[in-house]
C-alpha cells in the first residue's frame, strides 16, 4: 500500500528548507509534470482535491492531507482539478542518509545514542491541520524575506513542521515496531543511572515485555537490557575521558552497583580495563 510508506532521515545533518509557496488551482488546472527535480516536494492541501502521482503510485489529496514526493522520481497529475483547490508546497533537501520503506519494516536507518532518525509518513492526514497551516503561512512569509534573520526563521519553522509530522506518526504506537523500540530506547537513555527492569519498562510503555523485546531486537539488534548496558558503557567511556573521577565513581554514575562488575563488563566490551582505556586516550 502506498499509504504505508515511511521516509526516514538520519540526523544530523538535518534536512533543510529550500523554498515554498501557496497556490490555488481553478477547475481544469493541474500539477506540473516533472522528473528528478532534485528536492523533496511536500504538499499540503487546504481545500479542494489534488490528483498527484509518483511513477506508478497515485493519490487524491483532500483537505488536511500531506504527501512527500521524492527528489528522484517522476511526478505528474493524472487528472485536472474538478474544483478550486488550494495547497502549500515546500521544497526541502538533505545531504544526509535517507530511505523510503514500508512503515511496518524497520529499514536500515536507525537512531543511535547520538543521532536521531526522523520518520515521517509519505502520506498522512494531519490531526491538527490548522496548526500546520499556520506554520506553513509563517514559513512562506519567511521565504519571501531576504534578511539575514529570515534564514534562521525559515529553517526553524521548517524543522518545526518536520517535528510535527514525526511526532504525529510516533503518537500511534501500533504503527510499527520501530516506534515502540525508539520509545523504549528513549526511556532507557533518560533513566540509565537507575536500576531498570523489564517490568518497569513494560509498565512505562504499557506494552508486554516480550513485545518490547521483539521490537528492540528487530530495530536495534539487541534486547532492552543489552541496549541499556551498551549505553551505560558508552557513557562510562565519555566520563573516563572527560573527568578525573575514580573508576568507582564512574561506575556508580553510569548505573553499575559494583566496581569490579563494571570493570569486567567494560574490559569485555572494549578489550581493555577502564584505567588502561583512560590512559590510552588522555596520555600526552
Amino acid at each position: 500500500m502506498t499509504d504505508d510508506l515511511l521516509l526516514t532521515f538520519r540526523s544530523p545533518p538535518l534536512p533543510f528548507f529550500v523554498e515554498s509557496n501557496r497556490l490555488t488551482y481553478k477547475p481544469g488546472e493541474e500539477h506540473p509534470n516533472r522528473s528528478n527535480i532534485g528536492v523533496f516536494d511536500l504538499l499540503f492541501v487546504h481545500k479542494g482535491a489534488l490528483s498527484i502521482a509518483e511513477e506508478d503510485c497515485r493519490w487524491i489529496l483532500e483537505p488536511g492531507d500531506v504527501l512527500i514526493l521524492r527528489p528522484d522520481r517522476w511526478h505528474y497529475s493524472f487528472q485536472p482539478c474538478t474544483e478550486e483547490t488550494t495547497f502549500d508546497w515546500v521544497h526541502f533537501q538533505t545531504v544526509g542518509a535517507w530511505e523510503e520503506t514500508p512503515a511496518n519494516q524497520p529499514g536500515t536507518l536507525r537512531g543511535d545514542y547520538y543521532t536521531y532518525a526522523i520518520r515521517v509518513p509519505k502520506k498522512m492526514k494531519l490531526t491538527y491541520p490548522e496548526e500546520a497551516a499556520q506554520v506553513l503561512s509563517q514559513l512562506h512569509d519567511a521565504a519571501q524575506s531576504s534578511s539575514h534573520g529570515a534564514f534562521w526563521d525559515r529553517q526553524q519553522r521548517f524543522l518545526h513542521l518536520l517535528q510535527m509530522l514525526d511526532e504525529g506518526w510516533r503518537s500511534d504506537a501500533a504503527k510499527a515496531a520501530v516506534s515502540v523500540a525508539e520509545r523504549a530506547a528513549a526511556y532507557l537513555k533518560m533513566n540509565y543511572r537507575l536500576p531498570i527492569t523489564n517490568a518497569m519498562l513494560s509498565e512505562t510503555l504499557e506494552l508486554h515485555t516480550n513485545y518490547i523485546t521483539r521490537c528492540m531486537s528487530e530495530v536495534f539488534g539487541c534486547t532492552p537490557q543489552q541496549y541499556l548496558l551498551y549505553y551505560r558503557l558508552d557513557q562510562a567511556k565519555l566520563l573516563l575521558i572527560k573527568t578525573d573521577w575514580t573508576i568507582a565513581k564512574v561506575a556508580e554514575d553510569t548505573g553499575f552497583r559494583q566496581t569490579p562488575h563494571f570493570s569486567r563488563l567494560f574490559a569485555a566490551h572494549t578489550g581493555m580495563p577502564p584505567l588502561k582505556f583512560r590512559k590510552r586516550f588522555t596520555a600526552h
